[in-house]
């Protein structure tokens, strides 16, 4: 593996921490305020759009997609380190640069999935950051970590499809610009496992559906909102469903693999940042008579937290690598171990400093305590770290199986 930085990636990278420093960081307080002001969590602030405008004249624009008509055009190993600096602001940079999930993952579904009609109706708005949209799998009635479990129908009605069912936690449902949802439900639970599902393309405003709430996270109300959503007798027309009938299994696995790299570098992201914090806090602050900084106990948390960053952030590169060399498939245990491990240390550095900030690390005057309640929830999305850690221990423990030694 090559461990360095291509000159593509090293050029976007002084860009974009250019962009964070004269930009991003500075524009952290006015969304908070605009927010609080405008009594709407699901608020457009004038900040937001002013920082899009910043990033698009800058060409930090659509860095996550791969395909260089549509987007920089980078692999997953170069664009690896660039979702690591956007998590550092993880709620303003990634949507400033429009590489925000699910809309990441949408559009490359659009792009390999979606007919000319989708591409010019939603993929192009979405490129361009006029509109969002969501992506409507899990379920509250059904174990929705197996993916099988779904039980929203899809039934054929001459040319058309009829949706029933409920979803939740469809992120970006309560955004004011979503527009579009994939939705994914079981079109024939008679056939083999993994073709019974299907993805289809929903307008929001479709008659049936229904936003019928939000979702708070840990407390915390989301600007792009996690919406629990009411399908009631929803028509999807044929030409909607999404690389054919029985396809939507298919399609999930391909949209995970790069999402996964994406929400593991914004963590590592976070992590950097939390302890960048936690060493200023510690070297601020006098107790007992000397520097916290001084205190054995916080250098042992910070060192920690060095070694717990570089060891997760090799293991994510090697993942991106891997995909870009070998596939998703061949690398489906580095992709499985860094969605356990990611969101795992990051928590960890992220609890220290705020034990290291004392009160003022729960409250909102440091972004500590958002960070943690979302790399709490990053445990459960795009699957909880059991299932990863089924999947390597069954790649380990295949060689041992009795009946193939037979």
């Amino acid at each position: 593996m090559e461990f360095a930085y291509s000159d593509r990636c090293l050029d976007f990278r002084e860009r974009l921490l250019a962009f964070m420093d004269e930009h991003i960081y500075p524009a952290e307080a006015v969304y908070a305020k605009q927010m609080v002001e405008s009594g709407d969590p699901h608020f457009d602030p004038p900040i937001m759009e002013e920082l899009k405008a910043e990033a698009k004249s800058r060409g930090l624009w659509n860095l996550f997609h791969p395909d260089p008509e549509y987007g920089a055009g980078l692999t997953n190993a170069d664009y690896a380190p660039l979702a690591e600096i956007m998590g550092r602001s993880a709620i303003l940079a990634p949507e400033a640069c429009n590489c925000s999930a699910p809309d990441t993952g949408n559009m490359e579904v659009f792009t390999r999935f979606g007919t000319d009609e989708h591409k010019e109706k939603w993929l192009e708005p979405l490129l361009d950051g006029t509109i969002r949209s969501a992506f409507a799998m899990t379920e509250p009635a059904v174990a929705s970590s197996d993916a099988t479990n779904i039980q929203m129908t899809m039934e054929a009605d001459g040319d058309d499809f009829v949706l029933n069912g409920r979803k939740w936690w469809t992120s970006n449902a309560l955004h004011p610009n979503c527009k579009v949802l994939i939705v994914m439900g079981k079109t024939d639970p008679n056939a083999s496992t993994y073709a019974q599902q299907s993805m289809m393309v929903v307008p929001i405003d479709a008659p049936g559906v229904t936003v019928v709430r939000g979702l708070p996270v840990f407390g915390y109300q989301d600007r792009e909102g996690h919406a629990e959503v009411l399908f009631e007798n929803v028509r999807v027309p044929g030409k909607d469903v999404l690389a054919g009938v029985g396809a939507g299994f298919m399609i999930g696995q391909a949209r995970l693999g790069p999402g996964r790299i994406h929400h593991c570098m914004r963590a590592i992201g976070m992590a950097e940042r939390a302890l960048e914090l936690m060493c200023e806090r510690a070297s601020s602050r006098v107790a007992f008579g000397k520097p916290v900084a001084a205190q054995s106990n916080i250098q042992d948390w910070i060192a920690e937290s060095r070694i717990d960053i570089e060891m997760a952030r090799l293991l994510t590169l090697k993942a991106a690598w891997l995909m870009d060399t070998v596939g998703n498939k061949e690398a489906r245990v580095e992709i499985a171990a860094i969605k356990v491990a990611a969101p795992n240390m990051a928590l960890r550095i992220v609890d220290r400093a705020i034990q290291v900030h004392g009160g003022g690390g729960v409250s909102d005057d440091f972004p500590l305590a958002s960070m943690y309640a979302h790399l709490r929830t990053l445990r459960l999305a795009d699957g909880p770290d059991e299932v990863h850690k089924r999947t390597i221990a069954r790649v380990e423990l295949a060689p041992y199986r009795q009946d193939a030694k037979k």
